[in-house]
């Protein structure tokens, strides 16, 4: 900063030659005596050392010399006062700089050092310059410290010592040297200082080092211009980027003191590259545990691969987090998705394999797979180019042979397939505007505790969270919205999916899904989901549902609390099963569905809220507990809570085990099941032989196993109508359907029972 050069302003006094009158031999201020026509002064116009000076013949103790004119004194401003004297005659005096401080009205400012350094002249003709630096602040070098107070000075020369010499004075200068306290007062390091040019293509790696070094807690300032980087650079410092910065991709710009999205786009200028370079940043060093979006939208016209952003690192396994923003899908041909069909053979024996696929070069990673056979969410988990083989994130469930599979390679905003694992990986407060152009967030191959908080997917193309892999375990999906694209559309024209999870200890928690095909397919077991709202219903009149949430195994261990179930169903299916046939083990098991609310309107009659899909024979129920759940149909009536797709296979009912239903409540359902159940039996005629009907009662139409309880309502009564104490014996899995019960009386008898009877076997 130089204020003369800056604002105009002018410091330097006239030349001497200019007149004396301006040159007080006093203090300086208005009035004072001057050197024009004194006895004491002269102008020389002819000097070997000086164009022109002042003669001035000492004959005081202090001998003055002020420059009349007010010299400012601005807030941050160092002014150097200098005078090149010589002796030539006569004793030798002492030289120093002095100043008056003076307020705005022109009195002194009492109480300052007036004066600086002194210099004893000692030889004649010898030119002596003598200065002294005027300044608010008491910083190193600042001879004369004025403070705040003094608005103006009269700046010149004392010469002290003895009278009788006779000295020439060279004309002064007075200059603001604020520039050499420039890295005290503004705290600022400017990396040009060191080197820098911002002419795109010098690099500049030392030079933006060498600032970083020198700054020691002060701001980096990179002025305008685009300054290359062939390598990695640290600012241990506050970064202030006025131009932009270029840099290889495997190279690293890490600003330890503002690390924050809005400062990368400032040192980039490209919203996605600096996106990708902050995000590199956060897994190349460990100052930092989350990167802050700071509120930006990041508009983003291509799928973010987020390891090429990090070349060289596949694996990373500590807690990091993306937080508070918004990325947005641009209008670009980049999100259309890659379709490939290919013939391919697959074996259960193999069941993640296909072998001998055709033109497996054009087969992408992370592309869904469909085909005979092929269950839902199936995809390429990586492939084999020399061996032709792409292994797959599940088994199929019926496509042995050879056949033609179709691969679709939908495109993410966010996609981390390139990690062959990510763990403790967290994305917080930060919305996914898809805009029906993009899926949301694909997830690495594998890894754990994955993390989506707070978070918005809207309006996904295709998907709103997919797992390719193992990179779901135990992965947290906690008070997100899915918002759909397909809110228009009827139920059978939706086909987005709001997400997957193919591994095991899925925590889903308090999250909101809107109009999906389906919100979520779970592959793995011992998943905790709760609190979470999903719908999915349309104006049709008694329209078709979709499964708002598949249970994809078997013994899923996993219990489903105090949700609301709105215009879809729970189906529980074991379609990732490459062999579906029951051939042991637990069958279907280990669900819990408990105070959940179920909700639907204009549904068909046929409609129910959980639905146990078979994919192959022989699978039972062993291990469901449906209990304090609230069942509601509005503007129609439906047949049933529960049910029994049959479309593969149908449930071996004789095998049931540990199936409770109960506490639920039913409004506009026409069968309203329960086990254990009490049935209120009366036989008004007289009969050994009683058979109680449990059709429409037991749950998904099984079979009686069990009775827990035959308790007589009243006395019992034989053809004499004399009361009769006997105990019948009960014959299970009567009827046609193997849905009623027998009970044997010793002798003919007629009363009134309450029969508990149970859909399982103990």
């Amino acid at each position: 900063m130089n204020k003369a050069i800056t604002d105009g302003l002018v410091l330097m006094p006239p030349a001497f030659e200019a007149g004396l009158d301006v040159y007080s031999s006093g203090d300086g201020t208005p009035g004072s005596d001057t050197y024009e026509n004194a006895s004491n002064g002269a102008f020389i116009t002819a000097d070997q050392d000086f164009a022109g000076a002042l003669e001035m013949l000492k004959t005081q103790s202090t001998q003055r010399l002020r420059y009349m004119g007010q010299t400012p004194l601005l807030p941050g401003c160092y002014l150097r006062i200098t005078a090149k004297v010589k002796a030539i005659s006569g004793s030798f005096p002492t030289v120093r700089i002095a100043g008056f401080p003076a307020f705005g009205n022109g009195t002194l400012v009492s109480g300052l050092s007036e004066f600086g350094p002194e210099i004893v002249l000692s030889n004649y003709g010898e030119v002596v310059e003598v200065s002294a630096i005027v300044g608010v602040g008491p910083r190193g070098g600042v001879d004369m410290v004025w403070g705040s107070e003094p608005v103006y000075g009269h700046f010149g020369i004392d010469l002290t010592g003895p009278n009788g010499g006779i000295i020439r004075v060279d004309d002064l200068i007075i200059e603001d040297v604020t520039s050499v306290f420039l890295r005290d007062i503004i705290s600022t390091v400017d990396v040009v200082d060191y080197g820098a040019v911002g002419d795109g293509s010098t690099d500049n790696t030392t030079a933006f080092e060498a600032a970083n070094a020198a700054a020691a807690g002060r701001t980096v300032h990179i002025p305008a211009g685009v300054y290359r980087l062939n390598n990695s650079v640290t600012f241990d410092s506050f970064t202030r980027f006025e131009g932009t910065v270029t840099m290889p991709a495997e190279a690293v710009l890490l600003l330890r003191r503002n690390f924050d999205l809005p400062n990368y786009i400032e040192a980039f200028e490209d919203e996605e590259l600096a996106f990708r370079k902050a995000f590199q940043a956060l897994l190349t060093n460990s100052d930092h545990e989350s990167l802050d979006l700071g509120g930006r939208k990041v508009n983003v016209t291509e799928p973010i691969d987020m390891q090429a952003a990090v070349p060289g690192r596949t694996f990373y396994a500590t807690r990091r987090v993306i937080r508070n923003g918004q990325l947005e899908a641009a209008n670009s041909s980049a999100w259309d998705t890659d379709v490939v069909t290919s013939a391919a053979t697959y074996s259960a024996s193999q069941a993640r394999t296909l072998t001998s696929v055709s033109n497996i070069a054009a087969v992408p990673v992370g592309a869904l797979v469909e085909g005979n056979g092929v269950g839902r969410e199936i995809y390429v988990r990586s492939k084999n180019v020399s061996t032709g083989e792409v292994f797959l994130n599940a088994p199929l469930y019926d496509a042995e042979g050879t056949q033609n599979f179709t691969f679709r390679k939908f495109k993410y905003l966010i996609d981390f397939s390139g990690f062959s694992q990510l763990s403790k990986f967290v994305m917080s407060d930060i919305e996914f505007q898809c805009n029906g152009r993009c899926s949301g967030i694909m997830l690495a191959i594998s890894g754990s505790t994955f993390q989506l908080r707070d978070c918005f997917i809207t309006r996904p193309a295709d998907r709103g969270m997919t797992s390719i892999g193992g990179g779901c375990q135990g992965m947290f999906i906690d008070r997100c919205q899915f918002l759909s694209a397909e809110d228009a559309l009827d139920v059978p024209d939706r086909q987005t999916i709001g997400f997957n999870a193919n591994a095991n200890d899925i925590k889903l928690r308090d999250n909101r899904a809107t109009r999906f095909r389906h919100f979520g397919i779970i592959a793995g077991q011992n998943n905790i989901i709760t609190g979470n709202h999903f719908f999915q219903g349309d104006s049709v009149a008694n329209g078709v549902r979709s499964a708002g949430l598949i249970l994809a195994t078997t013994n899923t261990s996993s219990v489903v609390v105090n949700n609301y179930v709105d215009n879809c169903f729970i189906e529980w299916t074991n379609e990732l099963d490459p062999t579906p046939a029951f051939s042991g083990g637990f069958s279907f098991s280990a669900l819990s569905v408990t105070d959940n609310v179920f909700l639907c309107g204009e549904a068909a009659p046929w409609f129910s809220y959980l639905v146990v899909k078979p994919y192959g024979a022989g699978h039972f129920l062993n291990g469901l507990s449906v209990t304090g759940n609230r069942f509601r149909s509005i503007n129609g009536v439906i047949d049933r809570v529960e049910r029994v797709d049959t479309t593969f296979a149908d449930l071996d009912f004789s095998r049931t085990r540990n199936v409770v239903m109960s506490a639920n409540s039913f409004n506009n359902v026409t069968t309203q099941t329960e086990s254990p159940a009490i049935i209120d039996f009366s036989q008004n005629s007289n009969a050994d032989t009683w058979s109680i009907d449990a059709s429409d009662i037991l749950p998904f139409g099984g079979q009686l196993l069990g009775v827990d309880a035959i308790q007589p309502l009243g006395a019992l009564r034989n053809q004499a109508n004399v009361r009769q104490y006997a105990l019948p014996h009960a014959d299970l899995r009567q009827g046609t359907n193997r849905d009623a019960l027998r009970l044997v009386w010793p002798e003919p008898v007629r009363g009134r029972v309450a029969a508990t009877v149970r859909v399982d076997a103990r």
